[in-house]
């Protein structure tokens, strides 16, 4: 074994996390489910939500057989939400490809939707002790730091020279354990600010250590003015009920339910004519509200409409009444339902 897999897993031994919830029973489906959630996410935001969609889909044959909405329903206020569409369509492939049997071929599960190189290495690594290595944002600083490597690993020839090195102290053995030790290393300890190298087990002979230049490594993305985008969400409500819209399946908050989108004020009324063949009775514009996604900031401006509509109700599939005392189970982004929390305390009728 070489000598930096020999000092991770002796730290691991002492400092290692060996009783995260995906740690109990890590079949490759259960380690899966785990590393999707914790793409862009941290341990401690991932582990009730794991807990609870562990509980409700045990299995590739439950999640498979789930309705979108459920699946949504459990990742809602989690975010990435692409993340939970391809989880639950790769769980039909793996049901109908692979006779519910979690494929352990590194192509077989690389090919599946949502899951690249390094998630695919990390699920065999971590659940079959197979030899891949992985290159997570935590394993990308800890390699980056310790050989002085220069650039954003976004970069694809960055890249290249990372996926050198982590193939490089990849051992032959306790593949798990030290599969492991890298994540948790740069989760706990080589921190993206204030790194404790004191207590890492590669600061002896760390480039980044030895130079004082922890914190420049790894490279920043190129700086870019973030866009700044608005929008007008709209609370329409009826004795009791609000009407919610299902979102196109791609783009932003794709396959949730939503507030419908409206141009601002002054198209409510055509907007509840058009769509909800009803009449505003009372119109209230509520404070603005800001939401970060990952590449652009929102700012939303509520506007909360009770109206009188006719006896009927909306039937279609990207249109539903949902009642307010009885959150329905579906997806929704957490700034909608923090919106609809809020209607559903003041008492709207």
């Amino acid at each position: 074994m070489n000598d930096f897999a020999a000092r991770i897993l002796a730290w691991y031994a002492d400092s290692g996390r060996k009783d995260l919830p995906w740690q109990h029973d890590p079949t490759p489906y259960r380690v899966w489910v785990s590393e999707i959630m914790l793409q862009q996410t941290q341990v401690t935001t991932v582990i009730p939500y794991y807990e609870r969609f562990t509980a409700s889909f045990p299995d590739v044959v439950s999640l498979a057989g789930a309705h979108e909405d459920d699946v949504l329903h459990h990742w809602s206020g989690l975010g990435y939400y692409a993340r939970a569409r391809n989880l639950h369509r790769a769980a039909r492939i793996v049901r109908d490809d692979y006779d519910a049997g979690f494929p352990t071929r590194f192509d077989d599960v690389a090919a599946l939707p949502g899951i690249g190189r390094s998630t695919a290495g990390a699920i065999l690594a971590l659940s079959q002790n197979q030899r891949h290595a992985i290159l997570d944002g935590n394993v990308k600083r800890v390699l980056a730091r310790y050989h002085a490597i220069d650039g954003w690993p976004g970069k694809s020839a960055v890249a290249a020279r990372l996926w050198e090195h982590a193939e490089q102290h990849t051992p032959a053995g306790s593949v798990a354990e030290y599969t492991q030790a890298m994540m948790d290393l740069g989760a706990t300890v080589c921190t993206r600010t204030r790194p404790a190298c004191e207590a890492c087990p590669l600061s002896a002979d760390c480039h980044a250590h030895r130079d004082g230049r922890e914190t420049d490594y790894p490279g920043r993305k190129p700086a870019r003015n973030r866009p700044r985008r608005s929008t007008c969400l709209l609370l329409a409500h009826d004795n009791g009920e609000l009407y919610l819209e299902r979102r196109p399946p791609s783009g932003i908050w794709g396959g949730l339910w939503s507030l419908p989108e409206i141009d601002g004020e002054g198209a409510v009324d055509g907007w509840l004519a058009d769509h909800l063949n009803a009449t505003a009775v009372e119109l209230r514009r509520w404070p603005g509200l800001a939401h970060s996604f990952s590449h652009y900031d929102l700012d939303i401006q509520p506007l909360e409409v009770r109206i009188a509509r006719p006896s009927s109700t909306v039937t279609d599939r990207d249109g539903r009444w949902y009642p307010l005392d009885d959150a329905p189970a579906v997806g929704l982004a957490a700034p909608v339902r923090k919106l609809i929390e809020q209607l559903a305390n003041t008492g709207p009728d």
